[in-house]
């Protein structure tokens, strides 16, 4: 495959482009060079992780750290693409789930935040990654959503790839409950949300079908680059693995498989 003719890029980061063992972080090899040689050529590219519980620049910052060129405006998370969804929603006000820093990033975005028990209006009910839930939380959320508002997730997928195995996400779980108490369907505003689509899209200023999707989960990246008409190739350096193409049905194949991202090198 070549990649000559495409505009700009969007790339997944854990499982892709580095691997977590904790607080470690390492890079796979090849994810410098192919950045360094998308950027050579003139084009954009983003990096969209469903990682929510920091604010976006802080997640570009950390990849800078072990040496991974990334600026802060090409750091897309859900606290991003949650954005694009609100403004769709004109007025919506949030009960979050989520970490200090996450509800510090979103109130300084101008996003409206609210507690459940204060007794306002509750537009949506946002769950993204939390490190501690309180029953009570769970209840006036839950109330919430049984009085209208929306249940939003940045990702319902149950795992994402660690160095040593799959990593159970906080946000599914809390959003399991949610969902399991009230009925309510998730609506997904991370990966792959058209939300998503719509986020990547501004920020690359190109259309969808112009752009590659590169990522390790079939559920994840090929299914965002699915939604919105792009080249979609799932790297097997993460969690869903080397996969049969034949295996998987049409709607949720890739264009193209790699064992790493390495390989792109010779497509681009």
């Amino acid at each position: 495959m070549r990649l000559d003719h495409v505009r700009g890029f969007v790339f997944d980061v854990d499982g892709t482009l580095v691997h977590r063992d904790g607080d470690d972080v390492h890079v796979i090899p090849g994810a410098r060079g192919v950045l360094e040689r998308i950027r050579a050529s003139g084009r954009p590219l983003v990096l969209f992780t469903n990682g929510s519980h920091v604010a976006p620049e802080v997640f570009a910052a950390g990849l800078r750290d072990v040496g991974l060129g990334v600026g802060d405006d090409e750091l897309l998370t859900p606290l991003r693409s949650v954005q694009t969804y609100l403004r769709a929603h004109a007025g919506s006000s949030l009960l979050p789930f989520a970490t200090d820093a996450a509800r510090a990033y979103l109130e300084a975005a101008g996003v409206r935040l609210v507690d459940g028990d204060a007794g306002g209006r509750v537009d949506a009910v946002l769950v993204v990654h939390t490190d501690a839930v309180e029953f009570a939380e769970l209840e006036s959320a839950g109330r919430a959503i049984l009085g209208g508002a929306r249940l939003l997730t940045g990702s319902y997928v149950p795992a994402y790839a660690g160095a040593n195995g799959p990593i159970f996400s906080r946000g599914a779980m809390v959003t399991a409950a949610l969902a399991k108490v009230t009925g309510a369907r998730p609506i997904v505003v991370g990966k792959p949300s058209r939300a998503a689509v719509r986020t990547f899209a501004e920020q690359l200023a190109m259309r969808p079908d112009e752009v590659a999707v590169i990522g390790d989960d079939l559920d994840l990246d090929v299914a965002l680059g699915r939604l919105g008409g792009s080249r979609t190739i799932l790297v097997a350096s993460g969690i869903s693995g080397r996969v049969d193409l034949g295996s998987v049905p049409a709607r949720r194949r890739p264009d193209a498989v790699v064992d790493g991202v390495a390989d792109l090198l010779d497509w681009l």
